[in-house]
């Protein structure tokens, strides 16, 4: 485990590292939405276009691109059909591509009115970003966000060497899940702890980059997002006071991470938390 906060030096634990690569997950998420927003002020596109605009779906959808980074577009949480053992292995952009055509009928309610948290949302987005920029992904990481926060260490593929994954029965790294294909606008990237609370509070607490993208959640004050694989979970969040926390372990059970962030928070902020 590793906390990084606003009101304490660093902690480490049962052989985590703040200078190696580990998986956010969702958090990933953040970062996609910040490129979104980056497009927007560039005037590449606006946050209320449909998505039809960008990429193949059906006319008339009613999916705009904010309703994706919201989770208000009425998809799914994720792709149907994918497996349990590495989910996303398969799920590569043919895969994105033949669903994008489908997103009439994957709807589960009307775009704009229930927020259900979408996966296969983010991975539509990011494809619809990538699309109206005619750039990669981690093109558009670099470019939006990394670039103007002077932040190095976040990447889809860091060296295996510099890795940190969680150890099986035998003290081997565990194998991590495949999403460096259509799902990695969701929830694939790598980031070394340091790295990932660089980016939080420049975002955050700094505003660097302006008003934060409407992919971070809200619980009262407290602007937050949290991510899960297999193997990792990571939770953040910032208050308006400027306290804020990362807490990342080496451990799916993402409902502790949580929980714990949470409690430092309360303890630290002078905010209420609900």
């Amino acid at each position: 485990m590793c906390i990084l906060s606003s009101f304490g030096e660093p902690r480490v634990e049962h052989g985590h590292d703040l200078d190696k690569f580990v998986e956010i997950g969702s958090l990933t998420k953040a970062l996609t939405g910040t490129v979104l927003t980056g497009l927007a002020s560039a005037g590449v596109l606006q946050l209320d276009d449909p998505v039809e605009y960008f990429v193949p779906a059906p006319a008339h959808t009613g999916i705009t691109l904010r309703h994706l980074a919201e989770h208000t577009s009425g998809l799914p949480r994720v792709p149907p059909g994918i497996h349990r053992r590495d989910p996303y292995a398969s799920f590569d952009a043919a895969a994105l591509g033949t669903l994008i055509q489908q997103l009439d009928s994957l709807t589960t309610s009307t775009p704009g009115q229930t927020e259900e948290y979408s996966n296969l949302g983010y991975a539509v987005l990011g494809a619809a970003l990538c699309a109206a920029s005619g750039a990669s992904y981690q093109e558009l990481l670099q470019e939006y966000v990394l670039a103007p926060l002077d932040v190095t260490e976040v990447s889809s593929s860091p060296p295996p060497d510099l890795r940190l994954c969680r150890r099986g029965m035998f003290g081997r790294p565990r194998r991590s899940w495949t999403m460096d294909g259509a799902i990695l606008p969701a929830g694939g990237l790598w980031a070394t702890p340091r790295a990932a609370a660089q980016v939080v509070t420049a975002l955050l607490v700094e505003r660097k980059l302006g008003e934060p993208a409407p992919s971070w959640q809200t619980a009262g004050p407290l602007l937050w997002h949290n991510g899960a694989t297999r193997d990792a979970s990571v939770f953040t969040g910032a208050m308006p006071d400027g306290t804020w926390v990362l807490v990342h372990r080496l451990s799916g059970q993402a409902e502790t991470t949580d929980n714990l962030a949470i409690d430092l928070l309360k303890q630290a902020s002078t905010s209420s938390l609900p």
